[in-house]
């Protein structure tokens, strides 16, 4: 079993590597400080990947889906929407497990040694409800209907919260851009402190921002019970041992909610379950759900 479980995860982190050195790969970004333009950038990535990572060479969607809203001469994001349905009914959270460089960098600062882990920070029940907070006020209605006098927005998630904007973006182009670390003010500090507390959050508690702020998490965790990829309970197979919920590191019972919205998809829970009682639509064997 600790096998299975071993190899499972050295592949889930070859994908999540493999994944976030493509999406961010253009080199001569980190050596000039200045943003790839290329026409990789019309399209976007499944993941959180900040369209202002000097190595990036596509689009965040929920930079692009508040930059449509956002212009005062925008049409209807056709195209984001299209792409968060495609990608959502395909994979559901799987994204965040698998293809997300931000859900990467939290991974990594969770395996640091600690005194104490925390399954969930105090309060989780009610906070994991705030990145639907955050996905339809700062992502959908403020860069709509706060706009400036000749009725332009801004991206405002991407503009005041983005963690991942702030590691992947502004803090290398502060670094590498000597003429833009004269400009920087409140909001860069602002940005950067919030990043702080999440990445040192981020070695006591597994995916605190995933699970509490991530408005990218909520669209996809609302395609978890439907998506072509999900798990599969059998409810005749399980023993009720509880090594499911032991195994979940965002503090789950996949044994009663196979489908969470909150489930990344990491597949911990399948390797250590006993009887198979869980498995996923793409597994060998079939099991009879419930």
């Amino acid at each position: 079993m600790d096998k299975k479980i071993s190899l499972r995860q050295r592949i889930r982190l070859a994908v999540q590597l493999c994944v976030t050195a493509l999406t961010n790969g253009y080199v001569q970004g980190f050596v000039s400080g200045r943003i790839f333009s290329g026409p990789s950038k019309a399209y976007c990535v499944p993941g959180l990947n900040c369209y202002s990572c000097p190595g990036a060479l596509g689009a965040c969607p929920l930079g692009s889906l508040q930059a449509v809203l956002s212009n005062r001469n925008y049409r209807f994001a056709a195209y984001v929407v299209g792409f968060l349905l495609i990608v959502g009914a395909f994979f559901g959270r799987f994204v965040c497990g698998w293809l997300c460089p931000f859900g990467l960098v939290q991974d990594l600062l969770y395996k640091i040694p600690f005194v104490k882990k925390c399954r969930a920070l105090p309060g989780d029940r009610w906070l994991r409800w705030v990145k639907y907070g955050l996905l339809v006020g700062f992502v959908i209605l403020l860069p709509l209907f706060a706009v400036d006098a000749v009725g332009q927005g801004s991206p405002w998630f991407c503009k005041w919260i983005c963690p991942s904007g702030t590691l992947m973006g502004g803090w290398p182009l502060a670094i590498l851009n000597e003429g833009l670390r004269a400009a920087l003010g409140f909001l860069f500090a602002w940005k950067s402190a919030l990043l702080i507390l999440l990445l040192l959050l981020s070695v006591v508690v597994c995916r605190p921002f995933c699970r509490y702020l991530c408005p990218l998490g909520a669209i996809y965790g609302l395609f978890n019970p439907i998506a072509l990829y999900r798990f599969r309970f059998d409810s005749h197979k399980c023993t009720h041992c509880g090594a499911c919920q032991r195994a979940c590191k965002v503090d789950l019972s996949p044994c009663l909610s196979p489908n969470s919205r909150e489930c990344i998809r990491c597949g911990a829970c399948l390797d250590v379950c006993p009887t198979g009682a869980l498995s996923s639509t793409l597994s060998r064997k079939e099991s009879s759900p419930s």
